[in-house]
């Protein structure tokens, strides 16, 4: 599989796993120059902009450290962009993804709600 593969078909089980937790997908790939979100969701309380990382076991960087504080700054922008374009009352939060992939088996998906705020700082653990 090819990386780009590998990171929709992650996208896809991301986007799977936020349905049957009730959310309503809004948008997948949504772009600006200098940013992307990969999956914006809703449910009945808030509006996620979700980074979905997908990597394979023994990955030097885990999903959760590719996501730096530049990439929380682009992300952020990105999500402004996105909600002046589209008015929407739900609460914004900033979630990010892990979806670990041996071949084109999904071994697993860790899901990190509010993973950082607009002030650009680390990971909420």
């Amino acid at each position: 599989m090819k990386t780009t593969d590998i990171g929709r078909r992650g996208e896809t089980v991301v986007c799977q796993y936020l349905e049957a937790n009730g959310y309503e997908i809004l948008q997948r790939n949504f772009c600006i120059r200098g940013g992307e979100v990969d999956i914006i969701a809703q449910n009945a309380e808030y509006l996620a902009f979700v980074e979905v990382k997908t990597r394979r076991p023994g990955s030097m960087v885990s999903g959760f450290e590719a996501v730096t504080k530049k990439k929380q700054a682009r992300l952020i922008q990105t999500a402004a962009m996105w909600c002046a374009e589209h008015a929407n009352p739900r609460q914004p939060r900033f979630d990010v993804a892990c979806v670990l992939m041996q071949g084109t088996q999904v071994q697993q998906v860790e899901y990190l709600e509010n993973a950082f705020d607009t002030t650009g700082s680390d990971f909420i653990f």
